[in-house]
Formats: C-alpha cells, structure tokens, sequence
C-alpha cells in the first residue's frame, strides 16, 4: 500500500512539473553526475568529450529499451579503470580496451537472457530485504570517503554548499524545494568566485564548437580477458543500483520493466559507448541520491540530463563551465546526496520490520556491510577480482540461502 500510495504522489508531483522546470531539474542531475563522468576519461586517458557524449546517448538508449520507465542515469564506471589502464599500457592502447568493454557489455546481454529464462522471481527470492536493505547502504556508504576527501580540501566551501541544500529542500516552497542542488552549486560557485577558488582558465581555453574525437575499437583475445569478466561484478552493481532506484521511487523495477530488460539496456548502452571510443557506462548512485532528495521521479529528467550531456560535448565552453565548480562545493552537497542513499537501505530494513533479535539476520547484513564497507577483496585468478560491494552481496545472498529461518 505504501508504494502505491507512494507512486500516486510521485504521478501528481510530475504532473505539477513541465516544461521549463522539468529541464531545470534535468540540468540538475546533468551537474551532479558530471563530476564522477568526466573522472574516468581523465583518469584512464581516454577523450572528456566522448565519455560525456556517449554517457548521454547511452542514457537514452537504456531509456528506450526499458521503455522509458526507470529513472537513471548512466555515467562512466570507476569499476573498469584499472584493467582499463592495464590494457592501454601493455597490450596495445585504449581502443583494445575499447573491444574488451564491448564484450563485457554483450556478457550483461546473456546474463539478461538467463535471468529471462530462469525467470525473475527465481532472482528476487536470492534478494529478500534483509539482503537488498545492507547492499544499498553499502552503495552510500562506499561513497562517502568520495564525498569527504572532495569536501575537506575547502569545508568553508563545503560547508555553505551543504547548508544551502539543507536549507532549501527543507523550507523552500514550491518549485524551489525541488532544485535544492542547483541552489547548492550556484551559492557555493559563487562565494568560491568571490573568494577567489574558481580557475577560469579551461572557459579561457576551450573551444566553443568540437565534435568529440570519437575512435574505433581494436580486439584482441588478451584485452578480451583482462576487461570482459568485470562485467561480472558490474552486474552485481547493476542489480544493487536498480533495487536502489526502486526502493526510493517506491516501485518495483525489477519485475517491471524486469531485471533482463534493465540488464540488457545496461549492457547496449555500455557496449555502443565503448564503440565510439568511451568508457563503459553504468547506473549513477548520485543521480539517484537527487531523486530520493527531490522526490521527482519522472524519466524524463534524466532523458533532459543526458540531451544536455551530448550538447556539452560538443559545445566545449559549457563543459569548461561545470569543470571550473571547486571540487569542495561538489563535495558538501555530495555528503548530502550519497547519506540519502544509505537511508534508503536503512529505510527497507525498516519497512520491513526485520527483526535483528534474530542471529541469522545480524549475521547477513554484518557480513554485508563489513565486506562491502571495509576494502575485502577476492582475487578469483586472471585479473578477475570480487571486491567492496559485489562480494559483500555474494556474501550475503549465499548466507540467506544456507542460514536457517529458524
């Protein structure tokens, strides 16, 4: 009843936003994932512009094939980073890293046929809330070192980003209430413009109209091996991330669109923007901490998000705009963001009623939350490795499985 009650409010609310304010809180969601985007093209070497347009049109397409339904967007993933970097330094450049990304891409595309042919409630079962409630807390919490480190080189800055978002999500009224980020980030640009944080050199330098310096993919058996299996623990990802979403809109995307439909528009879109020459793409755990703070849960605004991601990649000073926000502004409203993920999960344990006077269940979620929080890492042999919150749902999800109820 409550996320029917739940889906009802979230219909009206959408309903009160068109035009003008539904691009306003796309725009939003456009800043809050561009930081984490744009990080894995500078970290790996690969082209800011690409990464940022096949972000976008990897967006829509994943919004197409789960039929415009699920509220995400897909951003760069920081799981393929380092075979990434492996693969471009020793055996022969990016686009071999290119054509491994690809074939992980289509492994989330056979994974999504088996979970067709197995059948979806077969897959929730594996998944019960005593599970799903610890994995998404652990989703926030493995962000939150991200958020501290950005805030703690300025917590002045930090600090005002964090209590403008505050202040305005609580005592904002009207369409204000539900663009608490933007007031964040333009506050916090602004005092860090007048003291003095903000370098206008990228705006200076960039060009105003570029096409992104797309490349195509090279295979080889060797980077095949190196890339493809991560795509065994992203899907673990995926699966924490589409729980999360659910949870927070307070519907059920696993059954509907279904967990093989959102696999498959995962893995397409990973697999077209490794084409074009960008990193795989992956559901943003920020974005969803927006929807949870704002409470607007209209697909469109992501859609609004990622049609603005592709015009930033060709129109060079917009990007350079959003790359000049001082990473502690970022950071302060971020604390905000990735806590509102960790609330959900605690928010299912409760819903749920689960009972921790039993052991079996303080064992689940503490194995959960111990190895998904604390670094734990499997390494399974050939540059394949279970690690944070992949093995902490493995863990957990086998432990349900053998633990008595009684």
């Amino acid at each position: 009843m409550e996320n029917v009650v739940t889906s009802v409010k979230t219909q009206d609310r959408n309903k009160e936003l068109s035009g003008a304010k539904l691009l306003i809180v796309g725009i939003q969601h456009l800043f809050t994932m561009f930081g984490a985007t744009v990080l894995v093209p500078l970290t790996t070497g690969m082209n800011v512009s690409v990464a940022l347009f096949t972000a976008g049109i990897g967006t829509l397409l994943f919004h197409l094939i789960t039929r415009f339904e699920v509220p995400v967007f897909l951003g760069s993933s920081f799981a393929y980073i380092a075979p990434i970097i492996l693969v471009s330094q020793n055996m022969g450049g990016l686009q071999y890293a290119q054509g491994g990304i690809i074939i992980a891409g289509l492994l989330y595309v056979v994974f999504a046929a088996l979970v067709k042919a197995v059948g979806v409630e077969k897959i929730t079962k594996l998944l019960p809330p005593i599970v799903t409630g610890p994995i998404i807390m652990v989703i926030g919490l493995n962000l939150a070192p991200t958020a501290v480190n950005m805030a703690s080189g300025n917590w002045l800055l930090a600090g005002i980003a964090f209590l403008t978002v505050v202040a305005v999500n609580m005592y904002a009224k009207g369409f204000f209430k539900v663009i608490p980020v933007l007031f964040g980030l333009a506050v916090g640009y602004i005092v860090s413009a007048i003291l003095g944080y903000v370098d206008y050199t990228p705006i200076m330098e960039a060009k105003w109209f570029a096409v992104p310096a797309f490349t195509l993919p090279k295979f080889s058996w060797e980077s095949i091996a190196v890339i493809a299996p991560v795509a065994l623990v992203t899907i673990i990802e995926h699966i924490g991330d589409v729980l999360s979403v659910g949870e927070t809109a307070g519907k059920d995307f696993i059954r509907k669109p279904g967990l093989a439909t959102t696999l498959a528009g995962d893995g397409l879109a990973t697999a077209l923007a490794a084409l074009l020459g960008g990193p795989a793409n992956t559901t943003y755990s920020e974005n969803t901490g927006v929807l949870a703070l704002t409470k607007i849960y209209n697909p469109v605004v992501m859609e609004i998000a990622a049609v603005f991601a592709i015009l930033i990649s060709i129109v060079g000073k917009f990007g350079a705009i959003i790359s000049t926000i001082p990473q502690p502004v970022i950071g302060g409203i971020s604390i905000v963001l990735f806590g509102m993920i960790a609330s959900i999960g605690i928010k299912t344990v409760v819903k749920n009623n689960l009972d921790f006077g039993k052991t079996r269940n303080l064992i689940i979620a503490a194995t959960i939350l111990v190895l998904g929080i604390g670094g734990a890492v499997l390494d399974l042999g050939g540059n394949i490795k279970l690690a944070g919150m992949s093995l902490g749902a493995i863990a957990g999800i086998i432990l349900n499985l053998i633990l008595p109820e009684e």
